[in-house]
């Protein structure tokens, strides 16, 4: 895999020269820097100082006619450095810096550290430096990653996109991040693929494939929500803005996510929109013009949030509607449930009683999952934000915040008088199933073949542990992660949760990372997805009631 971006050059060391730049306060919130004629020639970036308790400070980047370049929100350093951020040069000459927060608590503006610590270089470092950064899930090389974005199958490449805020690893200045892999698993870094404008920050959404075009849908967020277009010449390695954007807008606060797909049946493009607390379907001929067709979500599953990244599709002979919801998950914060039912083009039906909500996983670090356009072979693949809103931006780590998921693929179960998705590893994962081990790694599978009572509890040197116990008896699986480490950092992190299991489970499959455990059921009847922030990995493994294999994962 490469270890760079094209935009952003990575170096085995780091270099880079301190500013000799003096601010000019103009006030005790307001400051301009000059950095045109202090910059070393060969400079590429002004690094940034980044103090993550700090409140925002507005920066607008200006050339030298004095035109805006870029607006962007950093939380610069006031008292001491967490780590530095990027911003590419690009003819700036003029950084207008707007503080926000009481001032008269931090001292006064010129004596801030950020002065001090601004550095100019022509690279800038992405190599590891993160305890937790996991070995197999696609993260981010820096910065904060939300909700995955615009996935979809192009000649023989899987192309993710992803929310991202390139100043700093907490939530801010949305762009689409992008990546690329051959093999779903191994992911390599690709330059931005959209950027804010005029019209606002680049919030979810999705992309079709149409002949040698990729189409990206997404929302712009600005004062108000509204729905833009974008098209790329390339694989999705650039994209155009379409000049006639916005191509929908609402009066509505909550109005964003769209995602497109082809409806065979009518033989016409279908957008299905996240609308507060309902989904709203639109449909075009051209992808331009679109017309309101009906709306879902009145009365229907889980109400406790916003509804949010809505994917629908067909599976077998029934369609899937899903429905990313924050708050209102099963154990608190933000996950993902789903509706099934028929869709004829022009509205979603639901064969469930409005009552029944149905989860797609039960932990507590499953969010926006949507899933690939264009998958071959008819698959129905996914993947989710690994990671929930209650602390998501507190986690222990610095250089970059969340990862993905790994890959799933999902199909259909009944159970009862009941129909639910099913949710199983994606086949990729068995092609980096390396050789058995007699203990876990930090990187590993284990595959237990359980009775009808089990209990598995992984453990490390220090004492900390996470409990899995299935019963069959209850029907049920959980996972106890109140002592697997550190779970300081936010009240609502140490907890257990619960999954039903319709049905016996006979096998688990537990995929390990430096930071999640994953749970399924072989039989895809249950998923389970939890972080864990372990001082050291876990590498011993206890199993009561059924036997463990242990499997290396390359």
């Amino acid at each position: 895999m490469k270890k760079l971006l094209i935009i952003l050059m990575a170096v085995a060391s780091f270099t880079a020269a301190r500013a000799q730049v003096a601010p000019q306060v103009l006030g005790e919130k307001h400051v301009m820097l000059k950095i045109g004629d202090d910059a070393p020639s060969a400079s590429k970036y002004i690094l940034l100082p980044v103090q993550e308790n700090e409140e925002i400070a507005a920066i607008a980047a200006l050339d030298n006619r004095n035109m805006m370049v870029q607006r962007l929100n950093v939380k610069l350093a006031i008292d001491r450095v967490d780590y530095w951020v990027p911003f590419e040069l690009k003819g700036t000459r003029l950084l207008d810096i707007e503080f926000h927060g009481d001032r008269r608590q931090k001292g006064a503006v010129a004596e801030f550290v950020c002065w001090k610590e601004i550095k100019f270089s022509n690279t800038f470092d992405t190599s590891n430096r993160e305890h937790f950064r996991p070995l197999y899930h696609h993260t981010p090389q820096y910065g904060w990653m939300n909700d995955p974005n615009g996935m979809f199958y192009k000649d023989g490449v899987w192309h993710l996109y992803y929310q991202f805020n390139p100043y700093g690893s907490q939530w801010e200045n949305m762009t689409w991040g992008h990546s690329t892999s051959t093999d779903l698993i191994h992911w390599e870094p690709q330059p931005l693929a959209l950027e804010a404008d005029w019209l606002g920050a680049i919030f979810s959404g999705s992309c079709i494939t149409r002949g040698n075009d990729v189409v990206a849908f997404y929302t712009s967020a600005g004062m108000h929500q509204t729905q833009s277009m974008a098209v790329s010449k390339d694989n999705g390695r650039t994209f155009t803005k379409y000049a006639g954007n916005p191509v929908i807008t609402s009066d509505k606060p909550d109005f964003r996510d769209p995602n497109v797909f082809w409806h065979e049946a009518t033989s016409r493009w279908i957008m299905i929109l996240a609308v507060g607390q309902e989904m709203q379907l639109y449909s075009s001929a051209d992808l331009k013009a679109w017309k309101y067709e009906s709306s879902f979500g009145q009365e229907y599953g889980n109400h406790g949030g916003v509804w949010e990244c809505p994917d629908l599709f067909k599976l077998g002979d029934k369609w899937v509607l899903l429905c990313n919801i924050n708050p209102g998950g099963p154990f608190g914060g933000s996950a993902t449930q789903y509706f099934i039912g028929q869709f004829d083009g022009h509205r979603f039906t639901c064969e469930s009683m409005p009552k029944v909500t149905k989860w797609l996983d039960y932990g507590k670090d499953h969010y926006a999952t949507v899933s690939f356009y264009n998958a071959p072979d008819n698959r129905r693949v996914v993947l989710a934000w690994m990671s929930n809103w209650q602390y998501a931006n507190q986690v222990p780590t610095k250089q970059f915040r969340s990862a993905n998921s790994i890959p799933r693929d999902l199909g259909l179960f009944t159970h009862g008088e009941e129909t639910y998705v099913s949710v199983v590893p994606s086949k990729e994962m068995l092609a980096v199933r390396g050789q058995k081990v007699k203990k876990p790694t930090e990187a590993c599978e284990i595959v237990v073949d359980v009775n009808s009572q089990a209990e598995i509890v992984l453990s490390n040197a220090k004492g900390e542990q996470v409990v899995m116990k299935y019963d069959g008896a209850k029907g049920s699986f959980l996972m106890d992660r109140t002592k697997s480490g550190d779970v300081s950092f936010s009240e609502a992190f140490p907890c257990v949760t619960t999954a039903p299991t319709y049905g016996t489970v006979k096998q688990l499959r537990l995929f390990i990372d430096r930071c999640s455990i994953e749970a399924f059921d072989a039989e895809g009847k249950v998923a389970m997805t939890n972080l864990v922030f372990p001082s050291e990995p876990y590498n011993t493994i206890k199993v009561k009631g059924g036997k463990a294999t242990i499997y290396e994962i390359r």
